[in-house]
């Protein structure tokens, strides 16, 4: 029989040992391998470079060209007095007598035909969603007017439909012994906000038809079967089931109508005085028509941060609502 000494424990046979060493360093841990994902310099990432760029010059030049300009005296009936200005545009642009009135009627055009436009393509959607003879044709002539080109919708409002003498509603005012209005000299913003929701009520009525659509009918059949009538049915469920839709119909079309220019143009050219220049209109009177392009460019740039305060708070408002519903 072998002793053992009790100062020398046991020592582990060699091949164990060797066996153990070989698996800690084949294990996943301590091999240090490299993630899967793309590395810095792969093929995919130099094949997305030419298109990454681009689309930065894309967004960045113009830009830069704007801030540039803000910041300098550049006229164009004076292109040999130029130079670094700082600030001086933008306070010219602050203390113009129309800069504030286009601020205004810029929220009372978007605010305006934000409230028509949801409220009228809530009621067309719910109208559609039901069954009738004759529904796919009805579609198609309701989103008609989405497609029509602002200038084009503009000129049939302002010649076939507003004007005092052969217009339509005069033709019908008329007809009803009723003195005809001249809408565009006395309504003007009135009419602008008539036509802008024109072409956007489609818009609204699309989005909203199509999450309409998604709607279990067996929660309507429920209701029904406990005694509700078709307003509380649409207060109850048709609303809040359209709540996510009818945000991102507000904030889709907040942006676009932030930049309204042809159907003020082509009507009313900001007129009468300033009753319906907005911002944009504004920036392109004194760009092309004064052709300070310094002053429009400092308006350009307070449009820009305008409008990326509204899509923040936008966006926010959305992915709240988006939070909301899948938390439920």
């Amino acid at each position: 029989m072998s002793s053992i000494h009790p100062l020398h424990p046991p020592t582990m046979p060699s091949a164990k040992r060797s066996s153990d060493s070989t698996a800690t360093k084949r294990s996943p841990a301590s091999s240090g391998t490299r993630s899967q994902g793309p590395s810095r310099f792969s093929p995919v990432r130099l094949l997305q470079a030419p298109s990454v760029l681009l689309l930065l010059a894309w967004m960045i030049v113009p830009l830069a060209m704007t801030i540039y300009f803000s910041l300098n005296r550049y006229n164009l009936m004076a292109p040999d007095q130029t130079g670094f200005v700082g600030l001086e545009n933008y306070q010219f642009l602050l203390e113009d007598p129309a800069f504030w009135p286009s601020i205004a009627n810029t929220a009372l055009l978007i605010g305006s035909v934000l409230v028509i436009s949801v409220i009228g393509g809530t009621l067309l959607a719910v109208l559609f969603d039901q069954p009738f003879r004759g529904r796919g044709i009805a579609r198609l002539l309701v989103i008609g007017p989405f497609f029509v080109m602002p200038t084009v919708a503009a000129l049939i409002w302002k010649n076939m439909i507003m004007h005092p003498v052969y217009g339509m509603l005069a033709f019908v005012m008329r007809h009803l012994g009723l003195q005809p209005i001249d809408w565009l000299a006395e309504y003007p913003m009135l009419s602008v906000i008539i036509i802008v929701s024109w072409q956007w009520i489609p818009f609204a009525f699309l989005i909203l038809l199509t999450a309409l659509q998604s709607l279990d009918g067996d929660q309507k059949e429920a209701a029904q079967l406990d005694g509700a009538g078709p307003i509380r049915i649409f207060f109850y469920i048709v609303l809040p089931h359209l709540k996510r839709a009818i945000t991102v119909v507000i904030m889709i079309e907040t942006i676009f109508l932030l930049s309204v220019f042809a159907e003020i143009f082509t009507t009313t050219a900001g007129g009468p005085g300033t009753e319906t220049t907005n911002l944009t209109y504004l920036v392109y009177s004194i760009g092309l028509q004064q052709f300070d392009i310094g002053i429009a460019s400092a308006g350009g740039i307070f449009a820009v941060v305008l409008a990326n305060i509204v899509s923040f708070f936008l966006v926010r408002m959305l992915a709240k609502n988006l939070k909301g519903v899948n938390e439920k």
